[in-house]
């Protein structure tokens, strides 16, 4: 019994110093494993979900791009340093000059009237060599035979990876592959966001289209529309006359008319190339129920393909062993070299072996881990977290100091890019109206929430993280035909001139209008109920936005309407807008390529989102605006097209589907050891231009994250304490039993 009370005593003495002992080894807050920070990797995060697209053809939105971008070629890309943008050749040999032919087929000189040309040629060479990344959908037997093509549900089983077949195997990338992903945007199985404007284009593809859709109709009868596993639809089957392979490596495109913006379609993952062999591996019985298809899983022949994907959690891409390796530009801006962006020039890209993107739903964590050093950049694909720590910096000496002292960079540029606010051009209250007499009414409308927005406050002065230009049309500045800045160029239904100075109109000149359209003070004239429009916000609402949701209701009560906020996170938000359920949303553009007509398209009638599955978000349609769109793409840079975009700014300015809005600032966040950033935003490719230095990221990780020790030496001498009059209560318990109590039979020698 005394040799147990001892042991018992120098546990409860021992036990917290262990615990504490414990907790101090384990004290490490990286959340990353053991001796990843040492690796070739390139550590990124993303917020609230998986992207829901990867396949190329059906891909367009910008959380995407990071992957789609990585693993996909488009025959064109643009030079990563130079400014203008300039288009260089990726898979192609050169960026190929059309020739023109006139509608007998005959060829055109170059400089032709418009009028004339009734087909663009352009001939493609590629690069031979290019291999496409390791995948079972090219691995085959000793006979050539593919081994994974006639695959039945039962020898599938559970495998949820391409990663978790025995074979891989690979090809060398043909013109052919180009002529495949084009037939692609015909098919009706996924959405095709560019079917609608490539249709207008690419000889022959609308009537490939019908047939396509006649042809897929028989290979589904007899199969449940729910049914996940749908028979390959080859498109191999059918020739489309725009799209040809001369030979192996030659790719013909036929356009019609002219259409100088073609090129820049070249540069987009729409024109990448897209194996046969992909679609008829995932197209075999059970895959799509097991998470196997183009959607998570890319086939391309880009520096990096996707090895983990964990559903809303986490993804990882490595190196390409195929990659043919590109150089590092050595050239670029005034300023670049002094910035160290020349100094990897003609080393062979990519630097970092591993890309690993983790989900970090809130923002607040996001930066803190930053700082710490375990994000090498906070988010791959967004251009303003820059533009958040220089706010940090400017609003704190002692931040500043400290985000100089740990060697952060945060270089800021202006680009082509914007965030509005849109009115769904299909909503009876906000939208075009069935009446002339409703149509007047709800423009009205329109003008006067557009004059209370007040972007210049809100995203000029309040929230200056997100800071930027408040906008007066569609076209952003830097591009040619954009006015915005200039004495002309201000919007006059939303501003006025006030002694040389432009100004937003009053909330008294927006109330009127209100008023004008039948809401008086926010009521309906008709029944006196309130005004309440609903506000389809693309994120779910988290602390950080709730002060920017909560600014957009009060400017709609300025003028006495109510909004209310209908937020969800990014996809169910675009599940919302294909149908056109949206009535006031919130939405944004990176641009894709440098020219006036990328913006302007957002606006085109055909483009429209529903039902065309277009990028015309608001729905908006204008048989006037939509004639001199057309007008416009035919022509180069000069003064007939400035005419005709001046012509069409002013039309949507009086339709108002969008209240402008403004033009962000670009900056981007990098580590000391993340070398070569520079903000771009139609350059998407950027895991493969980016060096880190692991040695330093190590160095830099220990440094920045000493162990806090008091509280754990405090948690430890509190413990202690706590055993010591522990033991004290016990050793009083055990002198009191051991007395006799009164009425106690004290023990006999016998009994003892």
């Amino acid at each position: 019994m005394g040799a147990s009370l001892r042991r018992l005593r120098v546990w409860l003495c021992v036990a917290p110093l262990m615990a504490a002992a414990m907790a101090l080894t384990g004290c490490n807050n990286s959340p990353w494993p053991d001796g990843a920070a040492a690796t070739n990797t390139l550590f990124n995060s993303f917020d609230e979900r998986s992207p829901r697209y990867l396949d190329p053809t059906a891909s367009y939105s910008n959380p995407e791009t990071p992957y789609t971008y990585s693993a996909y070629e488009p025959l064109y890309a643009y030079h990563y340093l130079k400014r203008p943008y300039q288009l260089i050749p990726k898979t192609a040999q050169e960026v190929a000059k059309p020739y023109y032919l006139d509608k007998a087929g005959q060829r055109l000189p170059d400089d032709a009237p418009v009028a004339q040309i009734a087909e663009s040629v352009y001939d493609i060479r590629l690069k031979k060599g290019i291999q496409y990344a390791p995948h079972p959908a090219f691995a085959k037997n000793d006979k050539g035979e593919y081994l994974y093509h006639q695959l039945t549900r039962e020898q599938l089983g559970d495998r949820r990876s391409p990663w978790e077949f025995e074979k891989q195997g690979t090809r060398e990338l043909v013109a052919d592959d180009y002529v495949y992903a084009f037939k692609r945007h015909a098919t009706t199985r996924i959405e095709t966001p560019i079917f609608a404007i490539f249709s207008e284009y690419v000889i022959g593809l609308k009537d490939y289209a019908a047939m396509v859709k006649a042809e897929d109709a028989k290979l589904l009868a007899g199969l449940s529309e729910s049914s996940q596993d749908k028979p390959f639809l080859d498109f191999r089957r059918w020739p489309l006359a725009g799209v040809q392979a001369l030979d192996s490596h030659t790719l013909r495109m036929r356009i019609k008319g002219k259409y100088p913006q073609w090129k820049y379609w070249l540069a987009m993952t729409f024109s990448s190339p897209v194996p046969w062999e992909a679609d008829a591996f995932y197209a075999r019985p059970g895959m799509n129920a097991n998470g196997l298809s183009l959607v998570r899983w890319p086939v391309g022949t880009g520096p990096f393909m996707m090895t983990e994907y964990v559903q809303d959690r986490r993804h990882v891409m490595k190196r390409n062993p195929h990659f043919r390796g590109e150089p590092y530009p050595c050239e670029g801006e005034p300023g670049d070299k002094a910035a160290g962006l020349l100094d990897d020039c003609g080393k062979t890209m990519p630097f970092v072996d591993s890309v690993v993107s983790t989900i970090v739903k809130e923002k607040v964590p996001r930066k803190e881990m930053f700082k710490q050093g375990y994000l090498d950049v906070p988010e791959i694909e967004r251009p303003e977290w820059g533009v958040e720590f220089r706010v940090d910096m400017d609003d704190s000496d002692r931040v500043k100091r400290q985000y100089e002292e740990r060697g952060f960079s945060f270089p800021q540029t202006t680009d082509i890019n914007n965030w509005y606010l849109g009115f769904n051009w299909l909503d009876p209250v906000v939208g075009k109206g069935d009446t002339p007499e409703q149509q007047l009414k709800n423009r009205k409308l329109r003008h006067a929430l557009s004059i209370a927005i007040d972007w210049e406050e809100g995203y000029g002065r309040i929230f200056r993280a997100k800071g930027g230009v408040a906008a007066h049309g569609p076209v952003p500045p830097g591009i040619f035909g954009s006015r915005e800045g200039t004495p002309e160029g201000y919007n006059k239904i939303t501003h006025k001139l006030v002694n040389g100075q432009v100004v937003r109109r009053s909330i008294d000149e927006a109330k009127q209008l209100l008023a004008e359209a039948g809401y008086p003070s926010g009521r309906d004239a008709k029944t006196g109920k309130p005004l309440v429009l609903n506000y389809d916000y693309q994120r779910a609402p988290t602390p950080e936005l709730k002060s920017e949701l909560d600014w957009m209701v009060k400017q709609f009560a300025k003028i006495d309407v109510q909004l209310e906020i209908r937020a969800t996170d990014y996809n169910q938000f675009q599940d919302k807008v294909l149908k056109g359920k949206q009535q006031i949303f919130w939405w944004g553009w990176l641009g894709d390529y440098p020219d006036a007509e990328n913006f302007l398209f957002l606006l085109y009638g055909p483009n429209a989102k529903y039902p065309n599955q277009g990028e015309n978000t608001a729905n908006y349609s204008s048989p006037e605006y939509d004639r001199l769109y057309r007008l416009m793409q035919t022509l180069e840079d000069g003064p007939e097209k400035q005419k005709l975009i001046d012509q069409m700014v002013d039309i949507v300015r009086e339709d108002a589907p969008w209240s402008w809005g403004y033009w962000p600032y670009v900056a981007l966040a990098f580590q000391p050891w993340t070398h070569n950033g520079k903000p771009s935003i139609l350059v998407r490719d950027l895991p493969k231009y980016y060096r880190v230095d692991p040695a330093l990221r190590v160095a830099k990780q220990s440094e920045w994250n000493h162990p806090v020790w008091w509280p754990l030496l405090a948690m430890a001498a509190v413990l202690l304490l706590l055993a010591v009059l522990a033991w004290r209560g016990y050793g009083l318990r055990q002198r009191l039993t051991a007395r006799p109590g009164r009425g106690a039979v004290p023990p006999t020698a016998e009994t003892a």
